[in-house]
């Protein structure tokens, strides 16, 4: 009989530890708007399963999201780590990216350390975070009630801005086309400027244009700034989440609807309560989903403010025409 009791009790006291570690968990379970230093836009999500794992990714500013190799709460406070392997002098080396944060009354302090081989610590870096509000469920868009459209080329470049005036400027207008070139007459990638438009007020929309990619092209349309449909020549390529029409590094396509480079495609795009629907050459390859967060790129990490529209200029040639923005003005 004490050994029954014995194990009794030692099953209560796991029970236990596992409830300890799930409310301690439970302030950081969620999507954090990160504000990185130098003015990075960053978005780290922490998830926790029915078993009370934890699991976490982080945006850096650029690129695609980040999963992370382990996520626990040590002291109160959330620890997040992933392993870097990199070659030095034929050897492969390993070092650890550690996050610490703490958090108070849904705001997070944040701490970034690179833990060398020899365990010394290096590139250090301090920057806070805010809770993002949970995402609303899926808005009905047949009862949504749109504004008067906003032709966006019709006064040509008027309405428009480079987002960096000392890179190289290949935007041009003529004939109502919209064309970036960036590479010089030997391919080489002159990287040229974002551009975006003058107007930083848009909310909720839909936009209509066409684009017409180079071979092995990459651009991108950001929605409010912060939500990047990607534009990139994928025709034949298995649906990716960094395919023509995806939102980049979040949604991947349900079909894949790009023409070939050199063609004209056509692109519907909505965004509404943080929900993205994408129909490319008339096919809905994004029905209705939730942006969870920003992508690479974003202006900023805050998916609650108006924001400009602004296209993707440092990677390869692209062209646009027929670009037209219409405001939703009444969300059921």
């Amino acid at each position: 009989m004490k050994k029954v009791l014995l194990s009794v009790g030692c099953v209560v006291l796991f029970l236990g530890s596992i409830g300890f570690a799930e409310e301690a968990a439970k302030p950081y379970i969620g999507y954090w708007a990160l504000n990185l230093p130098g003015g990075g836009a960053g978005w780290m999500g922490i998830e926790q399963t029915d078993g009370g794992a934890l699991s976490g990714s982080v945006l850096w500013g650029g690129g695609s999201p980040l999963t992370y190799d382990a996520v626990i709460v040590e002291n109160g406070a959330l620890v997040v780590t992933r392993v870097l392997k990199e070659k030095k002098d034929g050897k492969e080396e390993k070092k650890t990216e550690k996050i610490t944060a703490t958090t108070d009354n849904g705001l997070l302090n944040v701490t970034k350390v690179v833990i060398e081989q020899d365990g010394k610590e290096t590139g250090k870096s301090e920057f806070k975070g805010k809770k993002i509000t949970p995402l609303p469920a899926k808005p009905d868009l047949s009862k949504v009630k749109f504004g008067k459209p906003i032709k966006l080329f019709e006064k040509g470049f008027e309405g428009w801005v480079a987002m960096n005036t000392k890179a190289f400027n290949g935007w041009s207008m003529k004939d109502g086309v919209l064309s970036n070139r960036v590479l010089d007459e030997n391919g080489k990638n002159k990287h040229g400027t974002n551009l975006r438009t003058v107007a930083t007020t848009f909310e909720d929309f839909n936009l209509k244009t066409e684009a017409c990619m180079a071979k092995d092209g990459n651009s991108g349309i950001y929605l409010r700034g912060i939500y990047e449909i990607q534009m990139a020549d994928t025709f034949g390529k298995d649906v990716n989440c960094h395919n023509m029409g995806a939102l980049y590094g979040r949604v991947t396509p349900l079909v894949a609807a790009e023409k070939p480079a050199g063609e004209w495609q056509t692109l519907d795009i909505t965004l509404c309560d943080r929900h993205v629907t994408v129909i490319l050459n008339g096919q809905k390859i994004i029905d209705n989903q939730p942006a969870i967060g920003i992508t690479g790129g974003a202006v900023t990490s805050d998916e609650f403010v108006p924001g400009p529209i602004y296209l993707q200029g440092d990677h390869t040639n692209v062209d646009y025409r027929n670009m037209i923005l219409t405001p939703i003005i009444q969300k059921p």
